[in-house]
């Protein structure tokens, strides 16, 4: 793979003498040209003319945007807020982690006044939030997790054990039996207590 110029879509490959042209290249005047911006493949196959195509490096242009769906890390938390590193945006990991506030107004739908964010995350706790904005000027993305499906889906209990979810505020250690507060992501029918 060879890194085409950044940015340049209709950069001249080489003749169709030389090779075919594959997906996201285009033939003018008996050369090959990229479509679009991103790494140049060459593929060659038996004796026939190698394809040569153009694959976008998407996951280092992958951002989150506002209205994305992100998993991302509790670093540390305070009494306002929740700091975080963003690691997949949807189900696609990111190469580089960017970093997010959970703000302690945003962590819950209702009653916010009442909110403490010590008993919503701990670090080290995997949490689905989604982008509300594109932060301040340390380039922190602001996230919320005040809806149903958002909040910690994965926290391990202080023995070291993945904690069970048993309501939308509180997981359980199946170890010790001990009970954590957190803000759960909508907890799936079987891990109810009846």
């Amino acid at each position: 793979r060879q890194p085409l110029s950044p940015g340049v879509a209709g950069e001249r490959l080489c003749s169709t003498e030389e090779a075919t042209a594959g997906s996201g290249t285009y033939t003018r005047h008996g050369f090959i040209f990229s479509s679009l911006a991103g790494c140049l493949e060459r593929k060659s196959e038996d004796n026939e003319l190698p394809v040569v195509s153009v694959v976008r490096d998407s996951e280092s242009q992958l951002l989150p945007n506002v209205g994305a769906v992100v998993t991302c890390k509790v670093c540390s938390i305070n009494s306002r807020f929740a700091k975080v590193h963003i690691l997949y945006v949807g189900s696609t990991p990111l190469k580089s982690t960017f970093r997010g506030t959970i703000r302690r107004e945003d962590i819950r739908a209702t009653e916010k006044d009442k909110v403490e964010v010590y008993k919503s995350f701990r670090p080290s706790d995997i949490v689905l939030a989604k982008v509300i904005s594109l932060g301040d000027a340390q380039s922190n993305y602001l996230l919320s997790t005040a809806e149903n499906e958002l909040g910690v889906v994965v926290a391990r209990s202080e023995a070291g054990v993945q904690m069970v979810p048993i309501s939308w505020c509180e997981m359980q250690c199946p170890r010790t039996h001990t009970k954590e507060f957190r803000k759960v992501a909508r907890v799936q029918p079987q891990f109810l207590q009846t």
